[in-house]
């Protein structure tokens, strides 16, 4: 066994882990967006209601995908090229479903620097769980019923919008003058030229309509599945302070892969541990890891379904 968790690789092993191989980007990029439409076709040949379940079940998740190879994007990993990783990041991923690359960034990356600190800014999701099972019953009512939905346009309006009228006005999150170049109106605009070529693409096909099951989904299904992976990642911790038991990997099956856990995200605690090393190459990293004992008394959880019985573990009050 190794001593600590970074002397268990070689050095030709870890170079190795952290190639970018440009075709995994465009095969992920594809794929993801091939099970989108995919899902729209289910419903164009066979409309009703079961169809339109799997349809919003499948495409939430993908609009999860796409976050994460944003998320990619952010550290440079999804293309070796910067100009290719951070164009296709933001266009082709991010902006579809109304995040900005850019500002998500440093962000992001502040959340690694300091995990588990007070000065995470992730560190509020974290610390929410576990809750009640009633409570968890209603937080994925509200996902589903579209409440989260509505309150994240709600907030991103007020990033994005806020200063248009009077130019003046600082935005929400980015404190500049909200003018045409602002980074608040740049989302904005690829925000609207995104989902405008979408909607124009599926008009020229003939099948307007099913742009409301991107929509839908965005609104319900894409806001459960953010929620679990936000509770997979780093809620009930063991130790805040150790690297293998402040960072969670969850074991996936396939359908969870399919419907919670696209472009490996579950792979969580070693996406922490080596956070440049590509997502497709994060189960050869764990399989390293675990063979070589670092992974013995870590956190890592056997399937979504565990976690959320934990998640849900709080009594109610008497």
């Amino acid at each position: 066994m190794a001593k600590s968790w970074n002397e268990a690789l070689r050095p030709e092993e870890l170079g190795a882990l952290l190639e970018t191989n440009n075709w995994r980007g465009f095969l992920s990029i594809g794929l993801d967006w091939g099970l989108v439409f995919a899902s729209m076709a289910l419903v164009a040949v066979w409309p009703n209601p079961l169809s339109i379940l799997a349809a919003l079940a499948v495409i939430g998740a993908r609009q999860l995908g796409f976050a994460v190879l944003m998320h990619e994007a952010a550290h440079r990993t999804l293309f070796a090229n910067r100009r290719l990783n951070d164009w296709a990041g933001n266009w082709l991923c991010a902006y579809p479903v109304w995040i900005d690359l850019h500002p998500y960034r440093p962000y992001h990356l502040k959340h690694h620097a300091k995990n588990w600190t007070r000065d995470d800014p992730d560190l509020d999701l974290a610390t929410k769980f576990p809750v009640t099972p009633a409570s968890l019953r209603r937080k994925i009512w509200r996902d589903l019923s579209g409440q989260v939905g509505w309150k994240r346009v709600r907030a991103i309006l007020r990033r994005d919008l806020q200063g248009l009228v009077g130019k003046t006005a600082r935005t929400l999150s980015f404190g500049k003058a909200a003018d045409a170049g602002s980074p608040g109106w740049k989302n904005l605009r690829g925000v609207v030229v995104t989902n405008a070529i979408l909607l124009g693409g599926l008009a020229a096909l003939g099948h307007p309509e099913l742009y409301l099951l991107w929509v839908a989904a965005w609104f319900t299904t894409n806001s459960l599945v953010t929620r679990i992976r936000s509770i997979a990642e780093h809620s009930m911790v063991a130790d805040p302070s150790d690297d293998l038991a402040n960072t969670r990997t969850t074991l996936a099956s396939w359908w969870e892969r399919l419907l919670v856990a696209p472009n490996r995200v579950n792979y969580h605690l070693e996406h922490h541990l080596w956070m440049t090393v590509p997502y497709y190459n994060l189960p050869r990293l764990h399989r390293l890891l675990r063979e070589r004992g670092v992974l013995d008394g870590a956190l890592v959880e056997r399937g979504y379904l565990s976690l959320l019985r934990k998640a849900r573990s709080r009594p109610a009050a008497a």
